[in-house]
């Protein structure tokens, strides 16, 4: 059986980003899937500001990166509608990842140009794969999408580890 071998073996030999715009649905649920599966990995928004449905579809909840809490969020919409740590940007972060997974291709865009033109972005020279699945950004959508990140990232470890 693979998994309790991924789980073992994971830590330290393959390091995952997955990115949505927000950082908050399709991301999440990847980070999510592969964290329950003992993958090392961490979860980013590449937009300019975490964007979340509001009262009608030209007027989104927007947020800040990096300044407002998952629990300020949180209790912001509570406070807006009482039926409905910080979402981090790609973008701001300085660690190296092994493997780049991205959640729309605007998002990939987004990521191989602020690797392409930051000079720190990739500072070690280490390879990195950055690899692009579309995917609807629902909630349906976002957990069938993380199954199929699951399995992308268990054939790529057994890859590394054969």
């Amino acid at each position: 059986m693979l998994e309790p071998f991924i789980n073992a073996k994971s830590n330290g030999k393959l390091k995952i980003a997955v990115s949505c715009s927000s950082n908050m649905n399709r991301s999440m649920e990847a980070h999510y899937f592969l964290k329950q599966r003992g993958f090392n990995v961490q979860s980013f928004g590449s937009g300019n500001y975490v964007k979340l449905p509001g009262p009608s579809i030209d007027k989104p909840n927007i947020y800040d990166f990096d300044s407002i809490t998952y629990e300020e969020i949180y209790q912001d919409l509570k406070n807006k509608d009482s039926k409905l740590k910080c979402p981090q940007k790609f973008q701001s972060c300085e660690e190296h990842f092994s493997v780049i997974i991205c959640m729309e291709e605007r998002v990939y865009d987004q990521i191989v140009d602020f690797l392409q033109t930051n000079e720190s972005a990739n500072s070690t020279g280490e390879c990195v794969h950055i690899i692009n699945f579309d995917i609807q950004d629902n909630h349906e959508e976002a957990t069938v999408g993380a199954l199929i990140v699951v399995k992308l990232c268990k054939k790529v470890l057994k890859q590394i580890l054969i």
